[in-house]
């Protein structure tokens, strides 16, 4: 049986070697080649992960805050060989993280047949991999350009270390971006109040908008002796993603396939990603590990792309995919009404009609056919759904048929 230390050193020499050897598999990208290493390397990582978890155990503490001279040389050995198998852990976890996201993305845009059958991706064998047909999928999730840029080897800063100052400026801003807090606007605020009434004090609570004139409106209820205090004033939320190693993914992908406008890029795909896909959908795809499946506040990445746009305002992008996150829940047990449009499609419907934009320039931004949305307009509003969802049914008139036109025409002629 090998000690943990030659564990350790049989990951990192494993993990090496994976980078080597990925780097090279997408020189001339042959994809049935590509998951199948993948999905072996996954199978072999996971197997490694499991073991060195198991010996490596809880973190010890650092002993940073001891001073040189009282330093025990036989303890500092002890920490380091600890430290040492923490990173490797860490480093494992890493590269664990970057083979689930490629095989996700890979699977979500491609199908294998052999023949006439679909394959898994975990069926895939590699006599049979000049057999193996890969068949594109109507629409693209995720960005396959970045696949490339993935931390397979799991050492995200020797990777970084690599690249020119403006990539690892990117990288820092992207992550920051990933790491913070959503915001809420706060629509109102709980305060509790202690007042007099028949020379007793007394205690009420009650809620009241934010931008009211709170000294007033207790004026006005309890008289001038009271006093109040805040109970929750809540501003921000969790994170959009709450998983370190995807965080540092994505942020190293994005940053080196374009120093410029990563971040745009990583907005908008993101973007794309809740419009095109069901809740449902996204519980099973790993694309994005550790994301939620749904927002309930304002994240700044989502405005990234639309700041051109001539409406502009904050919260922008996270506004569109909060509603639509809304509208999911509001059509469950109706789905059975418009069976016959898929999710990417429904998304496109849902963007028309709740943004500012035509069914070309949704088309175009979500990557959808135009004539193929076109007519899920059309199927959606035969359903009678838009007039549930939608206050403003203008932009569905047009998609209305003729003889419901008219009758539309008629009944506001006669008032």
């Amino acid at each position: 049986m090998t000690t943990t230390e030659e564990l350790v050193a049989q990951v990192n020499k494993i993990l090496d070697d994976i980078g080597i050897d990925m780097a090279g598999l997408f020189e001339e990208p042959n994809i049935p080649v590509l998951s199948y290493t993948l999905q072996k390397n996954l199978t072999l990582l996971s197997e490694l992960e499991g073991e060195l978890e198991r010996r490596v155990g809880e973190t010890t503490p650092s002993t940073g805050g001891v001073s040189e001279k009282s330093r025990d040389p036989h303890l500092q050995w002890i920490y380091r060989k600890k430290r040492n198998r923490v990173l490797a852990l860490e480093r494992l976890r890493a590269s664990i993280t970057a083979h689930r996201m490629a095989l996700s993305t890979i699977t979500a845009n491609y199908e294998f047949r052999l023949g006439k059958t679909p394959i898994p991706v975990e069926g895939l064998k590699k006599e049979e991999l000049g057999k193996v047909k890969v068949i594109k999928k109507p629409i693209t999730l995720g960005r396959l350009e970045i696949l490339p840029h993935l931390a397979y080897s799991g050492d995200v800063l020797r990777l970084l270390a690599r690249e020119n100052l403006s990539v690892r400026e990117r990288f820092k801003g992207i992550k920051g971006r990933l790491r913070e807090r959503g915001t809420v606007q706060t629509k109102g605020l709980r305060i509790e109040v202690e007042y007099w009434e028949n020379n007793r004090l007394k205690k009420a609570r009650l809620d009241l908008p934010a931008d009211s004139d709170i000294e007033g409106e207790l004026r006005k209820r309890y008289g001038r002796r009271f006093r109040w205090r805040v109970l929750s004033f809540v501003k921000t939320r969790g994170v959009l993603i709450n998983n370190h190693y995807t965080v540092d993914n994505l942020a190293l992908a994005y940053a080196i396939l374009d120093p410029k406008s990563g971040a745009e890029k990583l907005g908008l795909d993101l973007f794309r990603y809740y419009f095109l896909t069901s809740s449902t959908e996204r519980e099973g795809l790993g694309i994005y590990p550790d994301m939620r499946l749904c927002i309930d506040c304002h994240y700044s990445i989502f405005d990234l792309p639309f700041r051109e746009e001539p409406d502009f305002r904050t919260g922008y992008g996270s506004m569109m995919i909060i509603r639509k996150c809304e509208m999911e829940e509001l059509l469950k047990g109706r789905r059975v009404d418009i069976n016959r449009i898929p999710n990417y499609l429904l998304g496109g419907v849902l963007l028309y009609g709740m943004s500012p934009w035509d069914e070309k320039k949704v088309s175009e931004l979500l990557g959808i056919p135009e004539k193929e949305l076109e007519e899920a307009i059309r199927r959606f509003v035969l359903s009678g759904l838009h007039t549930t969802l939608f206050a403003d049914t203008e932009k569905f008139r047009k998609f209305m048929p003729k003889s419901d036109r008219a009758k539309q025409f008629l009944e506001l002629l006669q008032g």
